[in-house]
Formats: structure tokens, sequence, C-alpha cells
């Protein structure tokens, strides 16, 4: 009798420190995910049909991503007849710090994967940049220059859950100006200076004359002087990034060079010294980094985001079957109002799989394997609002998948009643009186 594969899938999970670990991978630091990939090839399960899939899903999720926006919130399904991996896609800016969440159903009894990878523009592989699993799910890290980045969520084999991940920015640093936040900022980076003689180096943050400037991150006073352009300035050398920030304008310093200060401390006050004699008082505020100069502080020091909107739409439908309503109806790459990329025109009573949902959109899972996002209103449930009715004229094979050599999982027999929830080629998606849901060729 041979063993079946949830149980050696079972066994792997149990084995922590497999026996069959080299030295080189006892010794070698490795994330959860390439840990989990290890054992299953160590135990064999590389070779049976869903340990490739598994395998082959976690490679394809670096290469095809859905585009998000942050903030981002999403509720996910996942099935444990199918291994998938999600894969999400989204901008960030230099000096922002990225936070990342996944919170698991009450009861949910699954350990999933999530790495973040930064992707380069000349198409090199991804470089990971941090990974977590469900022991931690809760994880941030600064990104150190503009660029789009990926996030997988893979769970292991055979599992079933749904769960919530939220993706959202925050500032790397403490803001410069008690009292103050981003909407002081009255100019940006780059703006015009000297009739565009050069360009601004930093942001303008404008205050009341005396008010306190701070430190924005635990570190050591390098410099306090004065110069014509910039009036009583303070250097602080941030220990914790490794970069210069840079205050000019103050009406008073008070700090010295040398001294030591942490996060909140008071180095001087608002002022308008130096160039800016003919302007409101305001903190010229700048971030010098190593090997490339003045970057722009703003992404450093803005407001966290806030929670995106909760899904509206029920829960109850992740998991279970839509029909597009629509004479015709994107899937798109994005869930985003306007540009995203098309990556199927659907025709009306296609049916997909939910297994995701937002606000407005629901993240689907078509019959030939494409996932894109759908608007919620282009879509009617399809257990509870049917095409049809119909009595099977003669016995039917029931398959998972609408395509030609698919070994049949149940055969329903001649005369049973069915209800048609969508259609797709020569295939229509039936639910037996039972409550079995498959795939069936169209008769004649």
């Amino acid at each position: 009798m041979r063993t079946p594969f949830y149980l050696l899938c079972f066994l792997v999970l149990l084995s922590a420190c497999s026996k069959q670990q080299t030295l080189q991978a006892i010794f070698q630091k490795t994330t959860p995910h390439e840990t989990y990939a290890r054992r299953l090839r160590q135990s064999g399960l590389d070779q049976t049909a869903l340990g490739r899939d598994w395998l082959a899903a976690a490679d394809r999720a670096l290469r095809d991503s859905l585009v998000v926006t942050l903030p981002f919130q999403e509720t996910g399904f996942f099935r444990a007849d199918q291994a998938r991996a999600a894969a999400y896609r989204y901008a960030v800016r230099e000096g922002e710090t990225v936070r990342i969440s996944l919170t698991l159903d009450a009861g949910a009894d699954v350990r999933v994967f999530l790495d973040a990878f930064e992707l380069s523009p000349d198409n090199t592989p991804p470089r990971l940049i941090t990974s977590a699993d469900t022991a931690a799910a809760t994880f941030s890290y600064v990104a150190e220059d503009d660029r789009q980045h990926l996030l997988r969520v893979q769970p292991e084999l055979l599992r079933t859950g749904r769960y919530t991940l939220r993706i959202q920015r925050e500032p790397s640093l403490a803001f410069p100006v008690q009292g103050k936040n981003d909407v002081a900022v009255g100019s940006f980076w780059g703006v015009d200076r000297d009739a565009g003689a050069r360009r601004h180096e930093g942001i303008d943050i404008f205050a009341k004359r005396g008010t306190p400037v701070v430190a924005v991150a635990p570190g050591l006073i390098t410099r306090v002087n004065e110069t014509p352009r910039g009036g009583k300035v303070v250097w602080l050398a941030d220990t914790k990034h490794g970069q210069h920030i840079y205050y000019a304008h103050l009406d008073q310093q008070l700090v010295q060079a040398g001294q030591t200060v942490q996060i909140g401390d008071t180095l001087g006050l608002v002022g308008n010294t130096g160039n800016a004699r003919t302007t409101p008082p305001h903190l010229h505020f700048g971030i010098y980094r190593g090997g490339r100069g003045a970057v722009d502080p703003f992404p450093f020091v803005r407001r966290a985001d806030a929670l995106p909107p909760a899904p509206r739409t029920s829960a109850e439908r992740l998991g279970q079957w839509v029909r597009v309503r629509e004479k015709r109806a994107d899937l798109r790459l994005s869930p985003a109002a306007k540009g995203a990329t098309t990556v199927a025109s659907l025709v009306r009573d296609t049916p997909l799989l939910v297994v995701g949902s937002q606000a407005d959109y629901y993240r689907v899972e078509h019959p030939g394997g494409q996932i894109g996002y759908i608007a919620v209103r282009s879509v009617v449930s399809a257990a509870a609002e049917p095409l049809r009715q119909e009595l099977l004229a003669a016995a039917t094979d029931l398959v998972k998948l609408p395509q030609a050599g698919v070994v049949p999982f149940d055969t329903l027999p001649a005369r049973s009643s069915v209800a048609v929830l969508g259609e797709v080629g020569g295939y229509q998606l039936v639910r037996s009186a039972a409550g079995v849901v498959g795939w069936a060729a169209k008769a004649g």
C-alpha cells in the first residue's frame, strides 16, 4: 500500500531538522521559503505533480505579478488542491519604510511564506530584500532606491485558508520640526533656484520663528557653523542609516559638534538666516547619502499611509465562483482605476474563481489559468444565480479543468439534474444535486 501524498507532506513539515540536510544547508542561512523547498526536494516530493507545481509557482511568481498601488489591503484565499503563489508588484521611493502584515483567519492552520524582492530595471534576477513566514508575519524594511518591489505570498502544500494582506508605507525618519508634519512642506525637491542655475536639494518646512528643530534619528553632530547660503546650519550623522542630515536657515543652534543626540532632541530653532533672509521662517532639510549625494528627503519623513478601505464585499465570495454579467469585461493586471493593463477580454457568462477581495475589485482565476482583477460590479454570484437548470441526456464526466485530456474525477449518471454556473469554450461549469462542482463538455 502506497503512503498517501498528504501524509508525506505532513512528515516533511514535522521534520524541522531533517537528517538528510547537508553540512552546507546546516551552516548556510536560508529563508523559510528556501528551507521548505529544500525539504520538499530532500523527501522526493519535487518529483510529484503537486510538488513540482509548488516549486514552479514560486518561480513563476517572480515573473508574473499583479500591480498594486500602496497602501494596499486584500483578503485572499488558498486552495488545498492547487499549488499557487500570489505575487504583488508595487513602486517604492528611496527612504520609505515598507510595512507588510499578513493575518490568517481564526482557525486557519497553514504556514505562509512571505518574500520581498527588489526588481531591477535591466531585467536581472530579483534581489531578495527580506523574508518571513506566519511565525512572524509582520515585518518592515527601508527602501534603498526608487524601484519596483515584489512581494510573493505562498502557502505550504495541501492547505486551505483565508488571509488578509496589508502593504503600507511609513517614514524611516522622525519629522524634523516639532509639532509639524508633511503638510508644512512648502517647497519641494528639484524646484528651480537662482533663476534656474541650480535645483533645490531638499525640502522647506515652514513654521513660526523659534519652533524647535529636532533630531530625526540617533547620531552624532558633526558640524555646527554658518554659511552664506545656509545661514546657521547643523549637520547630523545618522548612524542608524548611514547618511548625513542637513538643517539650514536656523535662528539659533543649540548643539555642539561632537555631541551625540537621540530622536527628538532639539538641535536648534526655525529661522530664516543665510540666503532665506527675504522669506518667511522655515527649515531647509536635506539628506546626503554616501556615493550619491543629495536625495529627495520627502519620502523619508512623509506621514504613514492610512489603512486602505476593507473589502465591502462579503468574504463568503472567497473560494466561490462568480460569472461575468456584462457583454464584455476586462480582466486587469491591476485594480487601479485608470491605466491598468488588460490581461484578457472576457465575454458574458465566463466563470471566474474568486481568490482575493478588495473594496471594489475581486482577484480572480480564469479557467485558463490567468490571474487578474475584475470590478465587483461586472460579475454576479454563479452559485446564487445559475444560468439555468439542465437534465443530462447521458452519463457525463466531470473534470477539474475545461480542456481535453483531463482525467475525470467524477461521473454523473444520465438524467442527473445540474445547475449550469457558467460557460467557456466547449465546456460548462456545473453543480450537481449533491453540490459537486466541475467542468462538463457541452452535449452535441
